[in-house]
């Protein structure tokens, strides 16, 4: 026979091996069994739980770059009213004032060695507050829901800490290991509240054996072909980088201009970095939260997540043409957000200048997308300047006891959730408590529709009651179990 039928022959074995070892790992790609944690009955005051998250969203704690914005009485005043409200706390707790507005509260346990924190902020966005259906600052309860700035981003989370905390107290539980409670008033404008406990842990040699801050949340519709709902739990976080792009001209009258003006520069840069994405990155959260949620999805899916090494081109493609944060969790991504030229209509910009912001993915730093973006805009008149910028965070494992008291406490809150690891695409201030340990979790302690995500940051932030009752149960199974 003809040397070609034995090729012809040789490649169908092999695709049929292929097939055979395809469809097997998919087979295998099933969820993997998890042992049921033990349930038992939670009380809490739920009136209080409200009506103290109330107060709380009444104080007008806006940080903002604009200092004209901010009223430091407003977050003294919230200092005050933690004393005032959670009295056992107060008087169980040993507390030290990190700066000007970071709060500590150490809850001391029978050891030391594993200690535990707790983290939140209390400092919030500014609000437009003519464009609110209900005023953004006075708490109102109404229909079941809690209206207010803060409501979602994060006061919720720190009323839940509290309530837990006070509860237990007067029930007269004590920790086996010593529990943190660490408030920053200046997470929104990426200040040093948190830098400060960090160096504060640091200093009395303390590493948390679990950190638990903002981050993902119980969610549904978020991962393909899975239907049920999702906690997402951010094991690590990509950096951030605000970059300028500059280009400085002769200026002059518009009705001569050059073949190419400083803003056609800049736009022609643009063009270049949004047609040429950054190549994808699968990172271990990213890796994992494939391997965790893939097998709940449908066969098809399943497919292509059970054999990244021969799919991985077609998941890139499924990332590309969804967009945001599916796309987000595979590259490093770049926002345009700002142009700045000329103030008149008819004169030519002595300097033009546009901003980018720019989310790093885990293995790439500032500078080494600094280098990229260069290599892409290809233009010695476009000059880059980084406004400010920070490399992604360290990843947390995902086993252990810290892990497993997390998963636990979510399972038994939120029953039937599907628990996955994830990058966070945002920033928060657990980043910094990197240096301290590798125990760090982002999950924000609440089932969010994305309407309801929609409105952290935007008009007319509000929260359910239920929602408020639910966060205080979580961190009462979680700081119940530390």
């Amino acid at each position: 026979m003809a040397w070609w039928f034995y090729l012809i022959i040789a490649v169908l074995a092999v695709l049929v091996i292929l097939i055979a070892v395809v469809i097997g790992r998919t087979i295998a790609f099933k969820p993997l069994p998890e042992k049921k944690p033990e349930d038992k009955d939670v009380e809490f005051d739920k009136e209080k739980a409200v009506n103290d998250l109330a107060a709380m969203v009444r104080l007008r704690t806006v940080s903002s770059r604009d200092k004209s914005e901010e009223d430091e009485a407003e977050f003294e005043k919230f200092e005050s009213l933690l004393f005032k409200s959670f009295p056992l706390v107060a008087g169980t707790c040993e507390f030290d004032k990190i700066g000007s507005r970071g709060l500590l509260f150490r809850w001391k346990g029978k050891s030391s060695a594993a200690p535990s924190v707790f983290m939140a902020h209390y400092d919030v966005v500014s609000a437009v507050e003519k464009d609110w259906l209900k005023p953004a600052f006075e708490g109102i309860v109404e229909d079941g829901v809690l209206w207010g700035r803060g409501t979602l981003d994060t006061k919720i989370t720190l009323n839940g800490v509290m309530q837990a905390a006070e509860q237990l107290i007067k029930e007269g539980f004590v920790p086996e290991n010593d529990v943190y409670l660490a408030f920053a008033g200046d997470e929104e404008i990426a200040g040093n509240g948190a830098v400060g406990i960090v160096d504060e842990f640091i200093k009395r040699g303390v590493k948390p054996a679990l950190v638990v801050d903002e981050g993902g949340a119980v969610v549904e519709k978020v991962f393909p072909g899975v239907s049920k709902p999702c906690a997402l739990i951010g094991t690590g976080e990509k950096g951030m980088m605000d970059l300028e792009f500059s280009v400085s001209g002769n200026g002059g009258h518009a009705s001569a201009p050059p073949p190419h003006t400083a803003v056609g520069k800049l736009s022609a840069a643009c063009v270049k970095v949004e047609n040429k994405p950054f190549k994808s990155v699968l990172s271990r959260p990213a890796a994992e939260m494939f391997d965790t949620l893939g097998r709940h999805s449908s066969f098809a899916l399943r497919m292509v997540f059970a054999n990244l090494w021969l799919f991985k081109p077609v998941l890139d493609g499924m990332c590309k043409k969804k967009g945001g944060e599916l796309n987000a969790l595979m590259r490093t991504t770049c926002a345009f957000t700002q142009m700045q030229g000329s103030k008149g209509t008819n004169v030519l910009p002595p300097e033009a200048k546009m901003v980018a912001n720019i989310r790093i993915i885990s293995g790439e730093t500032t500078d080494s997308v600094v280098k990229r973006i260069e290599k892409t805009v290809a233009d010695p008149d476009v000059k880059l300047r980084i406004i400010h910028g920070m490399n992604p965070s360290v990843v947390s494992v995902t086993e252990g006891e810290g892990w497993q008291k997390l998963k636990d406490a979510i399972a038994l809150t939120w029953k039937g959730t599907l628990i996955s690891p994830y990058l966070m695409v945002a920033c928060s201030d657990s980043r910094h408590y990197g240096r301290i340990s590798d125990k760090v979790y982002r999950f924000s302690a609440m089932a969010l529709s994305s309407e309801e995500r929609a409105l952290i940051h935007g008009n007319n932030e509000r929260v359910p009651l239920e929602t408020i009752y639910k966060t205080v149960e979580f961190y009462l199974r979680l700081i119940g179990s530390c």
